[in-house]
């Protein structure tokens, strides 16, 4: 029995792999860098994408919103004036807390890919499961914020490991929180060493300027290493 449970998985597994590589083709072919951006709920992935996209200059930028229900997020994003293609994973897929590549790729065609330079997938908030399925990205961005506590990248390895970006946000409530950054950031360090991290707040825009700048350069390093 044990057997067949992990065989399932690997099953599972592999074939999200195969999609993920279509998927990645297709970026490949339109020359679109893309970024899968997750989070617990709530960290502010939403907002730091309002305040990161609202000005980057000479790349055209599209999202990918994820979510089990409704279209709030998406619904913000819009107002930037950019592609927006809403997936959700409530009727169609059982409510998934997390997005895979084919769920990704049911999605494409309601996106200009053509006329995009970066894509953002933003995933289902959820601090397991959107670690382990790729979904044909470039690169994987992971939100904390201070209000979740320190312990979050030894509690949740994969997520903080999976990724070569961590954003901490909501650093405006320092002074209202016991937080202690740097245990945070060695906890980081004993997950994932050398994982590049930036402080930031959604809030303030403090860190938003070096996020945004991050976000500009995937597109040429994507075609670089092509």
């Amino acid at each position: 029995m044990h057997r067949t449970r992990v065989r399932i998985v690997e099953d599972a597994l592999d074939a999200n792999n195969t999609i993920a590589r279509a998927n990645r083709d297709d970026f490949d072919r339109h020359g679109v860098g893309v970024v899968n951006l997750m989070s617990a709920p709530g960290a502010g992935k939403t907002t730091l994408l309002e305040r990161a996209l609202d000005d980057l200059p000479g790349v055209r930028v599209g999202v990918l919103e994820g979510d089990v229900a409704g279209s709030f997020d998406a619904d913000r994003l819009s107002l930037l004036h950019i592609p927006v293609a809403q997936l959700n994973t409530g009727a169609g897929f059982g409510g998934e807390c997390h997005l895979d590549a084919n769920m990704v790729r049911t999605a494409l065609p309601a996106l200009p890919l053509a006329e995009l330079d970066l894509l953002v997938i933003e995933n289902v908030g959820n601090l397991v499961c959107p670690a382990e399925f790729r979904v044909g990205e470039d690169a994987r961005i992971m939100i904390c914020s201070v209000t979740e506590g320190e312990d979050k990248p030894l509690k949740y390895p994969l997520m903080f490991r999976a990724c070569e970006l961590v954003l901490v946000n909501k650093i405006d409530l320092l002074p209202h929180l016991a937080f202690d950054v740097d245990r945070l950031l060695a906890n980081l360090e004993a997950v994932n060493p050398g994982v590049r991290h930036m402080l930031v707040s959604a809030h303030t825009g403090e860190g938003v300027d070096d996020f945004r700048d991050w976000l500009a350069a995937v597109p040429a390093r994507v075609r670089a290493a092509a």
